[in-house]
Protein backbone atom coordinates (compact mmCIF):
# COMPACT_ATOMS: atom_id res chain seq x y z
CA UNK A 1 0.00 0.00 0.00
CA UNK A 2 1.63 3.38 -1.04
CA UNK A 3 2.12 5.32 2.14
CA UNK A 4 1.13 8.99 1.02
CA UNK A 5 -1.93 9.56 -1.37
CA UNK A 6 -2.18 12.61 -3.58
CA UNK A 7 -6.12 13.56 -2.67
CA UNK A 8 -8.01 15.48 -5.03
CA UNK A 9 -11.18 17.66 -4.14
CA UNK A 10 -13.91 17.97 -7.02
CA UNK A 11 -17.24 20.02 -7.17
CA UNK A 12 -19.09 17.08 -8.61
CA UNK A 13 -16.75 16.23 -11.68
CA UNK A 14 -14.27 13.19 -9.71
CA UNK A 15 -15.76 10.45 -11.83
CA UNK A 16 -15.65 12.85 -15.34
CA UNK A 17 -11.92 13.61 -14.36
CA UNK A 18 -10.81 10.18 -13.44
CA UNK A 19 -12.28 9.18 -16.16
CA UNK A 20 -10.01 11.17 -18.18
CA UNK A 21 -7.02 10.77 -16.73
CA UNK A 22 -6.64 6.95 -16.58
CA UNK A 23 -7.36 6.83 -20.56
CA UNK A 24 -4.45 8.98 -21.38
CA UNK A 25 -1.85 8.24 -18.60
CA UNK A 26 0.46 5.19 -18.97
CA UNK A 27 -0.43 2.00 -16.57
CA UNK A 28 -3.93 4.36 -15.90
CA UNK A 29 -6.84 2.10 -13.80
CA UNK A 30 -9.34 2.52 -11.83
CA UNK A 31 -9.86 1.04 -8.25
CA UNK A 32 -12.08 0.97 -5.52
CA UNK A 33 -15.08 3.33 -5.77
CA UNK A 34 -17.36 4.62 -2.80
CA UNK A 35 -21.21 6.33 -3.27
CA UNK A 36 -23.13 8.75 -0.61
CA UNK A 37 -25.50 6.91 0.83
CA UNK A 38 -28.44 8.13 2.78
CA UNK A 39 -28.28 10.94 5.74
CA UNK A 40 -24.42 11.84 3.80
CA UNK A 41 -23.43 14.83 2.62
CA UNK A 42 -24.17 14.05 -0.81
CA UNK A 43 -26.88 12.68 -3.24
CA UNK A 44 -27.28 9.32 -2.52
CA UNK A 45 -25.60 7.22 -5.25
CA UNK A 46 -23.66 10.02 -6.63
CA UNK A 47 -19.93 8.88 -6.72
CA UNK A 48 -18.04 10.23 -3.23
CA UNK A 49 -14.37 8.79 -3.94
CA UNK A 50 -12.69 7.26 -6.22
CA UNK A 51 -9.08 5.48 -6.66
CA UNK A 52 -6.87 5.74 -9.10
CA UNK A 53 -3.59 5.04 -10.95
CA UNK A 54 -1.43 7.03 -12.88
CA UNK A 55 1.77 5.92 -14.28
CA UNK A 56 2.39 4.06 -10.86
CA UNK A 57 1.31 6.79 -8.81
CA UNK A 58 -1.83 5.78 -6.64
CA UNK A 59 -4.18 8.75 -6.16
CA UNK A 60 -7.68 9.38 -5.13
CA UNK A 61 -10.21 12.08 -6.18
CA UNK A 62 -13.79 12.89 -4.09
CA UNK A 63 -16.72 14.72 -5.24
CA UNK A 64 -17.22 17.23 -2.22
CA UNK A 65 -18.90 20.39 -3.71
CA UNK A 66 -18.23 23.71 -4.31
CA UNK A 67 -15.73 24.42 -1.33
CA UNK A 68 -12.18 24.46 -2.43
CA UNK A 69 -10.51 25.78 -5.53
CA UNK A 70 -7.60 23.83 -7.04
CA UNK A 71 -4.30 25.72 -7.30
CA UNK A 72 -1.04 25.70 -9.12
CA UNK A 73 0.58 25.16 -5.39
CA UNK A 74 0.57 21.51 -6.10
CA UNK A 75 0.97 20.35 -9.49
CA UNK A 76 1.98 17.12 -10.90
CA UNK A 77 5.10 16.61 -12.97
CA UNK A 78 5.14 14.48 -15.81
CA UNK A 79 8.73 12.47 -17.02
CA UNK A 80 7.91 11.85 -20.70
CA UNK A 81 10.11 9.52 -22.67
CA UNK A 82 9.43 10.56 -26.22
CA UNK A 83 8.32 13.35 -28.48
CA UNK A 84 5.19 11.86 -29.46
CA UNK A 85 4.33 10.97 -25.99
CA UNK A 86 4.60 14.74 -24.65
CA UNK A 87 3.12 16.60 -27.44
CA UNK A 88 -0.11 14.05 -26.97
CA UNK A 89 -0.53 14.19 -23.22
CA UNK A 90 -0.09 18.02 -24.05
CA UNK A 91 -2.82 18.43 -26.69
CA UNK A 92 -5.12 16.36 -24.02
CA UNK A 93 -4.64 18.19 -21.31
CA UNK A 94 -4.74 21.26 -22.36
CA UNK A 95 -7.84 21.00 -24.34
CA UNK A 96 -10.38 23.24 -22.54
CA UNK A 97 -7.34 23.92 -20.12
CA UNK A 98 -4.91 26.99 -19.28
CA UNK A 99 -1.26 26.74 -20.90
CA UNK A 100 0.95 28.39 -17.80
CA UNK A 101 4.03 28.09 -19.79
CA UNK A 102 3.55 26.93 -23.17
CA UNK A 103 4.88 23.28 -24.63
CA UNK A 104 8.80 24.77 -25.71
CA UNK A 105 12.78 24.24 -25.37
CA UNK A 106 13.62 26.11 -22.31
CA UNK A 107 17.10 26.41 -21.41
CA UNK A 108 16.64 23.97 -18.44
CA UNK A 109 14.93 21.23 -20.71
CA UNK A 110 14.59 20.03 -23.97
CA UNK A 111 10.86 20.37 -24.05
CA UNK A 112 8.71 21.31 -21.38
CA UNK A 113 5.02 22.72 -20.47
CA UNK A 114 3.21 23.55 -17.69
CA UNK A 115 -1.05 23.50 -18.05
CA UNK A 116 -3.97 23.55 -15.68
CA UNK A 117 -6.65 21.55 -17.29
CA UNK A 118 -10.12 21.77 -17.82
CA UNK A 119 -10.79 20.19 -14.33
CA UNK A 120 -7.87 23.08 -12.37
CA UNK A 121 -5.81 20.89 -11.85
CA UNK A 122 -2.16 21.52 -13.55
CA UNK A 123 0.38 19.53 -14.51
CA UNK A 124 4.31 20.11 -15.42
CA UNK A 125 4.84 18.05 -18.52
CA UNK A 126 8.86 17.47 -19.21
CA UNK A 127 10.55 15.29 -21.93
CA UNK A 128 13.13 13.74 -19.50
CA UNK A 129 13.56 10.57 -21.85
CA UNK A 130 12.66 8.91 -18.69
CA UNK A 131 9.82 6.01 -18.39
CA UNK A 132 6.54 8.08 -17.88
CA UNK A 133 6.22 8.81 -14.28
CA UNK A 134 3.92 11.41 -12.45
CA UNK A 135 5.35 13.31 -9.07
CA UNK A 136 3.66 14.74 -6.63
CA UNK A 137 5.59 18.94 -7.13
CA UNK A 138 4.87 21.87 -3.93
CA UNK A 139 5.32 25.15 -5.01
CA UNK A 140 6.20 27.38 -1.96
CA UNK A 141 4.53 30.97 -2.86
CA UNK A 142 3.05 34.72 -1.57
CA UNK A 143 4.28 34.11 2.37
CA UNK A 144 5.62 30.69 2.29
CA UNK A 145 7.92 31.52 -0.36
CA UNK A 146 11.40 30.91 0.95
CA UNK A 147 10.26 27.95 2.97
CA UNK A 148 10.54 25.03 0.76
CA UNK A 149 13.70 23.80 2.19
CA UNK A 150 12.64 24.42 6.02
CA UNK A 151 9.49 22.80 4.85
CA UNK A 152 11.46 19.31 3.34
CA UNK A 153 13.36 19.17 6.23
CA UNK A 154 10.54 18.75 8.34
CA UNK A 155 8.72 16.19 6.22
CA UNK A 156 12.01 13.83 5.63
CA UNK A 157 12.40 14.01 9.38
CA UNK A 158 8.56 12.29 9.77
CA UNK A 159 8.68 9.43 7.73
CA UNK A 160 10.78 7.02 7.38
CA UNK A 161 12.50 5.85 4.21
CA UNK A 162 12.66 10.01 3.34
CA UNK A 163 15.13 12.12 2.02
CA UNK A 164 16.21 14.90 0.33
CA UNK A 165 17.69 13.86 -2.98
CA UNK A 166 18.64 17.07 -4.44
CA UNK A 167 18.35 21.13 -3.34
CA UNK A 168 19.60 23.76 -6.09
CA UNK A 169 18.88 27.50 -4.84
CA UNK A 170 18.52 30.66 -6.54
CA UNK A 171 21.77 32.60 -7.25
CA UNK A 172 22.46 36.14 -7.43
CA UNK A 173 21.57 36.23 -11.20
CA UNK A 174 18.67 34.55 -11.39
CA UNK A 175 15.54 35.03 -11.06
CA UNK A 176 14.78 34.10 -7.68
CA UNK A 177 15.57 35.32 -4.73
CA UNK A 178 18.91 34.51 -3.94
CA UNK A 179 19.55 31.51 -1.93
CA UNK A 180 15.98 30.46 -2.08
CA UNK A 181 15.09 26.86 -4.07
CA UNK A 182 15.13 26.63 -7.57
CA UNK A 183 14.07 23.14 -7.29
CA UNK A 184 14.65 20.55 -5.21
CA UNK A 185 13.91 16.59 -5.22
CA UNK A 186 12.85 14.58 -2.13
CA UNK A 187 11.61 10.99 -0.95
CA UNK A 188 8.47 10.62 1.84
CA UNK A 189 7.96 7.20 2.80
CA UNK A 190 9.96 5.98 -0.50
CA UNK A 191 7.75 8.15 -2.51
CA UNK A 192 9.18 10.68 -4.97
CA UNK A 193 8.34 14.58 -4.82
CA UNK A 194 9.47 18.05 -5.91
CA UNK A 195 8.98 21.64 -4.63
CA UNK A 196 10.12 24.59 -5.37
CA UNK A 197 10.09 28.44 -3.97
CA UNK A 198 7.87 30.33 -6.57
CA UNK A 199 8.20 33.71 -4.85
CA UNK A 200 6.14 36.40 -3.38
CA UNK A 201 4.41 37.85 -6.47
CA UNK A 202 1.74 34.86 -7.19
CA UNK A 203 -1.90 35.44 -6.09
CA UNK A 204 -2.13 31.52 -4.94
CA UNK A 205 -0.93 29.60 -2.40
CA UNK A 206 -2.49 25.81 -1.28
CA UNK A 207 -5.36 24.71 -0.11
CA UNK A 208 -7.36 21.77 0.87
CA UNK A 209 -8.70 20.81 -2.69
CA UNK A 210 -5.34 18.75 -2.70
CA UNK A 211 -3.96 17.30 -0.14
CA UNK A 212 -2.19 14.64 0.75
CA UNK A 213 -3.79 11.10 2.64
CA UNK A 214 -1.44 9.50 4.94
CA UNK A 215 -2.49 5.57 5.67
CA UNK A 216 -1.68 4.78 9.04
CA UNK A 217 -1.88 1.14 11.02
CA UNK A 218 -2.37 1.86 14.72
CA UNK A 219 -3.47 4.70 16.75
CA UNK A 220 -0.40 5.38 17.57
CA UNK A 221 0.77 6.18 13.95
CA UNK A 222 -2.37 8.18 13.50
CA UNK A 223 -1.64 9.99 16.93
CA UNK A 224 2.30 10.59 15.66
CA UNK A 225 1.25 12.14 12.28
CA UNK A 226 -1.69 14.25 13.60
CA UNK A 227 0.64 16.11 16.44
CA UNK A 228 3.52 16.48 14.44
CA UNK A 229 1.68 17.34 11.54
CA UNK A 230 -0.76 20.08 12.62
CA UNK A 231 1.95 21.51 15.06
CA UNK A 232 1.72 24.99 13.76
CA UNK A 233 -0.93 24.73 11.61
CA UNK A 234 -4.77 23.98 11.80
CA UNK A 235 -6.56 20.85 12.82
CA UNK A 236 -10.02 20.22 11.03
CA UNK A 237 -12.63 17.59 11.35
CA UNK A 238 -12.60 13.89 9.77
CA UNK A 239 -8.67 13.39 10.12
CA UNK A 240 -7.64 16.85 7.76
CA UNK A 241 -5.56 19.33 8.88
CA UNK A 242 -3.20 21.96 7.24
CA UNK A 243 0.63 22.12 8.68
CA UNK A 244 2.39 24.98 9.15
CA UNK A 245 3.08 25.72 5.54
CA UNK A 246 -0.16 25.90 4.61
CA UNK A 247 0.19 22.25 2.69
CA UNK A 248 -2.67 19.65 3.33
CA UNK A 249 -3.50 16.40 5.09
CA UNK A 250 -5.49 13.42 5.84
CA UNK A 251 -4.48 11.60 8.76
CA UNK A 252 -6.56 8.38 8.44
CA UNK A 253 -6.40 4.52 9.89
CA UNK A 254 -6.80 1.32 7.58
CA UNK A 255 -9.83 0.22 9.45
CA UNK A 256 -11.74 3.29 7.77
CA UNK A 257 -11.83 2.09 4.57
CA UNK A 258 -12.22 -1.37 5.16
CA UNK A 259 -15.14 -0.42 7.62
CA UNK A 260 -16.41 1.96 4.87
CA UNK A 261 -16.12 -1.09 2.04
CA UNK A 262 -18.94 -3.22 4.20
CA UNK A 263 -21.92 -4.19 2.25
CA UNK A 264 -23.81 -3.42 5.02
CA UNK A 265 -25.12 0.01 4.30
CA UNK A 266 -26.60 0.71 7.76
CA UNK A 267 -22.87 -0.08 9.08
CA UNK A 268 -21.55 2.39 6.63
CA UNK A 269 -23.62 4.41 7.67
CA UNK A 270 -23.06 4.24 11.33
CA UNK A 271 -19.53 4.76 10.54
CA UNK A 272 -19.85 7.69 8.91
CA UNK A 273 -21.74 9.58 11.65
CA UNK A 274 -19.09 9.08 13.63
CA UNK A 275 -16.18 9.61 11.67
CA UNK A 276 -18.23 13.14 10.85
CA UNK A 277 -18.00 13.98 14.47
CA UNK A 278 -14.73 13.85 15.01
CA UNK A 279 -11.67 15.88 14.20
CA UNK A 280 -8.29 12.83 14.76
CA UNK A 281 -9.79 9.91 13.82
CA UNK A 282 -10.10 7.51 16.59
CA UNK A 283 -10.17 3.44 15.48
CA UNK A 284 -11.31 2.50 18.60
CA UNK A 285 -15.04 4.91 18.25
CA UNK A 286 -14.80 4.27 14.76
CA UNK A 287 -15.30 -0.14 15.61
CA UNK A 288 -17.65 0.74 17.93
CA UNK A 289 -19.94 2.65 15.75
CA UNK A 290 -19.45 -0.32 13.51
CA UNK A 291 -20.63 -2.52 16.17
CA UNK A 292 -17.38 -4.67 16.34
CA UNK A 293 -16.56 -4.23 19.87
Amino acid sequence: MQKIVPFLWFDNQAEQAVNFYTAIFKGGKIGQTARYGKDTPGPEGQVMTVRFELAGLEMAALNGGPVFSFTPAVSFFVDCETVDEIDVLWARLAEGGTALMELAPYPFMEKFGWVQDRFGISWQLSLTREPQRVRPYLMFTMGQNGRAAEALDFYTSLFPDSRIDLIQRFGPDQDGAEGTVMHARFTLAGQPFMAMDGGPAHSFTFTPAISFFVNCGAQEEVDYFWEKLSEGGEQSQCGWLSDRFGVSWQIVPAILGELMSSPDAEKVHRVTQAMLKMTKLNIEALRQAAGEQ
